[in-house]
């Protein structure tokens, strides 16, 4: 290597061949350049962080030890059959089965207890006996937690003779056969390997083992289990937030490898079920409906099927399957009378519950049943008969009454959430499972001391003088903005909306004085004709554009709408997608309920920043003087996929990805935003080959972008911002992703090579800090990079907001990729920074803004194509499936005059 490198220079050879789009820097001094690059792996810490003011943190990490080293967990597959040799399908009914497994054969499992997953996989430490063995074991009465067709006892008889079985004996057995078959051997010193930053295929498994062994010791206790998070059965446990639906609060814990050990993290977490109890009461919430009789029962139908209820007077639990095409009165069935072969009578099912078996029934009779039979062969209750089981997932995505509800019902301050968690850790009496004892684990009582430090804020700019935000929050009292636009050649549209719209004109545009912006008169105020008011969303949208189009000379440039209910309005969407796709129009639209100086201003900010505008900026952007950023031209993307609620299983997901422009700016986005597939994670997108010339993909659209508003200029430093990947994925934004993104530069230009840095950030983990001592949550700007962060990768915590309300939940950014060479304190830095620069609101920010902005714009454009109706009937209580690959409808394109703007804020 030396010599040719001796030769190379003495001769002036011409510059070697370009790099490869995913070769690995780390080795570009021993290796020649080869075509296919090793897999990019995240990457190490490269040290910590000095800036800011220490801080005494207390996190919610439980010290765990660990004596059994040499010990090894035995991995086993699980095989259920029933006699006839079907293979069992349904969930739920595993651990029941793998219970009577070790209750009858204790003796030829030598006394072992098992860590069982509830599906294909048992866990032991030490050995089993023999690598594979069979068990026959007999269930009484097998209702599975998830209850299956095939398990719910008699569900294709006829009542009759369900009952009369039932009058026989209580019980139907059902047998099953077990095979239990060796599958691998992980040894537990490797959980020892990965707290030395030594992570494996297993130190990942035997992790995996120790939150198995936490979910099995939950489930035991009858809990719901949601992933790493239990909920009890407690009532106490329960919030109401309208629609049917409850908040039930439970825990997580997880066990974690962090750079001071093995800890167990334990946080309060929620899920949502469905309201126990009988079926119509729950109906009649769910619908909002006055009583039983004005239900919609099309819907009713939809949101029952595959939930579970209990049958009074036998307490029988049955899946839900469907509702009967007629009333209870009405709807016959074939009654086969006792010793005699033949037809049998059909009779009601009214009349068989009132006369056959004495059963009141006091509003049913004109309502359809409960179908708990098989399609072929029903098997009808009684609506008032059945009573939904506790414990039931509620999986659509909640209204937006009841998400506030929700919010409002479940938050805790600081102090309070940490006196709830340490009764956690008492209550769970982990120390008592024997699995944990045999691992030779215990855990700690107390929370975790770090040390943190709180980085002081960024200067700020405005059109006057240079200020420091206080508690991560300002105002723009008396001050003008720093790059205020004007508001010209404007008009307002009214959707039927309450208000005084010449007060709110004239308060826009005295506000807007102070602030530095022209607001000009509006041309006219279109009021919507009283006749379209109940008209569908499209044709109102239609309407009201055909009044403007034939009053105005020409395209206005700017419309603000005034819209007649705050959330979730159903024009909100069309009338989006009309101004920005067609007619490349700027529009702001408002619901003024409380029309003050705070709200005029608001809405200004977020008018300028559409405009082009901007409100506010760092002074070290302004200088420009932002270390490995303002020397060389420098884009920053923020990027994020949102899919459909888990209900959904065919609404696209969508992809946005933000762009900054007009480098050195850090404070001036623009977003494309495009469909995927339903719930794929990865962007598809990024690189879009359509021919050998043209590149459809949205990374070229920003690249292009920034190239024209940067005065000529390619990026030489690529910073990505990903959000909501989880750990398991961070090699495939790395090496799918990140590659497309490589690929996409080199289709515009072969030799041109950006240094890249990529970075994650989640905020759905478990992780929270408090100070000890003190009610409040910990200051704006807290940073942690040890103790809690994990022994390998580089990562920290950054809390850039205030807490107001609650506990504040940190941001957890992921390093992954640092070919540009930040110092720990200057990409720390940078990350605080691009929190404070989101243009609409006074406030830092919990996440950096081009994610934040990249969530707007893919929550807008959604809007346009309004999925919510196709979906509404898979009811997921029971998983979905789809046949085959679903055509992915494509978004409109932003109209040119509106696609680099911040139409998002």
């Amino acid at each position: 290597m030396a010599e040719e490198d001796k030769n190379g220079a003495a001769e002036g050879l011409p510059p070697p061949p370009p790099v490869p789009p995913d070769f690995t820097p780390a080795k570009s001094e021993l290796e020649p350049v080869k075509k296919k690059a090793a897999l990019r792996l995240p990457m190490a810490r490269r040290g910590l962080g000095n800036k800011g003011q220490k801080i005494q943190i207390l996190t919610n990490h439980f010290k765990v030890n660990v004596t059994n080293v040499d010990g090894h967990f035995y991995h086993y597959s699980v095989a259920l059959f029933y006699e006839d040799g079907r293979p069992v399908d349904g969930k739920g009914v595993g651990r029941k089965v793998l219970d009577r497994v070790h209750e009858t054969y204790d003796t030829e499992l030598a006394g072992k207890d098992f860590a069982y997953d509830g599906e294909k996989s048992l866990f032991t430490i030490g050995a089993l006996p023999r690598n594979k063995m069979e068990f026959t074991v007999v269930l009484e009465d097998v209702t599975s937690n998830r209850n299956n067709g095939n398990s719910s006892p008699a569900a294709h008889e006829s009542p009759n003779e369900n009952d009369r079985k039932r009058l026989r004996r209580p019980y139907q057995s059902k047998s099953f056969k077990v095979e239990i078959s060796f599958a691998a051997k992980i040894p537990m010193q490797a959980i020892a390997n990965a707290l030395r930053g030594q992570e494996s295929e297993n130190s990942q498994e035997a992790l995996r083992v120790l939150d198995i062994i936490l979910r099995q010791h939950a489930a035991k206790q009858g809990c719901l289990l949601v992933r790493q998070s239990f909920f009890h059965n407690d009532p106490k446990n329960f919030v109401d937030v309208g629609g049917g639906v409850l908040g039930c609060r439970g825990f997580h814990s997880s066990f974690r490898t962090t750079q001071s050990g093995l800890s167990l993290n334990i946080d309060v977490s929620t899920t949502m079920i469905i309201q126990p109890g009988p079926v119509v009461d729950f109906l009649i919430a769910n619908q909002n409906a006055k009583d039983p009789f004005t239900l919609d029962w099309a819907k009713a139908k939809r949101m029952l099927k595959n939930l579970r209820v209990k049958t009074s007077p036998t307490n029988q639990e049955y899946k839900i399957t469907g509702l009967s095409e007629r009333s209870c009165r009405e709807q016959t069935f074939t009654l086969k009378q006792k010793g005699k072969d033949g037809e049998g009578d059909e009779i009601t099912v009214y009349d068989y519950f009132v006369n056959h078996r004495n059963i009141d029934l006091r509003y049913s009779a004109d309502l359809p049943c409960i179908n708990v039979g098989k399609p072929k062969r029903p098997t009808y209750f009684p609506i008032e008969l059945c009573n939904l089981v506790s414990l039931q997932r509620y999986t659509k995505s909640l209204s937006t009454f009841q998400r506030s509800s929700l919010v409002e019902k479940s938050r805790q301050k600081p102090q309070e959430r940490m006196q709830v968690l340490s009764n956690a850790l008492k209550i769970n009496k982990y120390d008592a499972e024997p699995l944990l004892r045999a691992c030779g684990i215990s855990i700690s009582s107390n929370f975790t001391q770090v040390e943190g430090r709180v980085l002081s804020p960024p200067k700020l700019k405005t059109g006057g003088d240079d200020f420091v935000p206080r508690n991560g929050r300002w105002n723009f009292n008396n001050k003008r903005l720093v790059d205020p636009t004007k508001i010209e050649r404007w008009a307002v549209v009214n959707f039927s909306a309450r208000c005084n719209i010449q007060g709110l004109i004239s308060d826009l545009i005295k506000c807007g004085k102070m602030k530095g912006i022209i607001v000009e008169d509006p041309f006219d105020v279109f009021e919507e004709s009283p006749q379209f008011r109940r008209a569908p969303p499209l044709v109102r949208v239609e309407k009201m554009f055909e009044a403007v189009q034939s009053k105005l000379p020409g395209a206005p440039k700017f419309l603000l709408c005034l819209l007649p209910e705050r959330k979730n309005c159903d024009i909100y969407g069309p009338w989006k997608r009309k101004n920005l796709a067609e007619f490349g129009i700027v529009t702001q639209c408002i619901a003024p309920t409380r029309v003050n100086d705070q709200y005029i201003t608001n809405v200004l900010l977020k008018i300028n920043a559409k405009l082009g505008g901007l409100n506010s900026m760092l002074t070290v952007e302004h200088a420009p003087a932002i270390p490995m950023v303002s020397k060389v031209p420098t884009i920053i993307l923020g990027m994020d996929v949102s899919h459909g609620s888990p209900g959904q299983s065919d609404v696209p997901s969508i992809a946005a990805v933000v762009s900054s422009r007009q480098w050195p700016s850090i404070s001036r986005y623009r977003a494309s935003v495009r469909t995927q597939s339903p719930k794929v994670e990865m962007i598809d997108n990024l690189f879009k080959h359509a021919s050998d010339t043209e590149d459809e993909g949205i990374m070229r659209e920003a690249l292009l972008d920034f190239y024209v508003s940067s005065g000529k200029r390619k990026p030489e430093h690529i910073i990505i911002f990903r959000d909501g990947v989880s750990e398991s994925q961070f090699n495939q934004v790395l090496n799918i992703e990140l590659d497309q993104i490589i690929e996409a530069c080199k289709f515009l230009d072969e030799k041109w090579s950006p240094k890249f840095t990529v970075i994650v950030a989640q905020k759905n983990h478990h992780t929270k800090f408090f100070q000890p001592g003190d009610p409040n949550n910990v200051p704006p700007g807290t940073i942690i990079d040890n103790k809690v962060c994990h022994p390998r990768n580089y990562d920290f915590y950054l809390c850039a907001h205030a807490g107001m309300i609650g506990t504040t939940r940190p941001t957890h950014y992921h390093v992954l990729y640092d070919e540009i060479g930040f110092s720990p304190d200057d990409l720390q830095e940078l990350v605080h920074n691009l929190s404070y620069v989101y243009q609409r609101s006074t406030t830092a920010i919990s996440v950096v803004a081009p994610i934040c902005y990249a969530h707007l714009a893919a929550t807008q454009m959604g809007q346009w194509m309004k999925f919510e109706d196709t979906s509404e009937t898979s009811s997921s209580h029971g998983g979905v499936t789809n046949a085959g690959p679903v055509t992915v409808p494509q978004l409109p394109k932003l109209e040119e005059k509106v696609s680099s703007s911040m139409f998002f804020c």
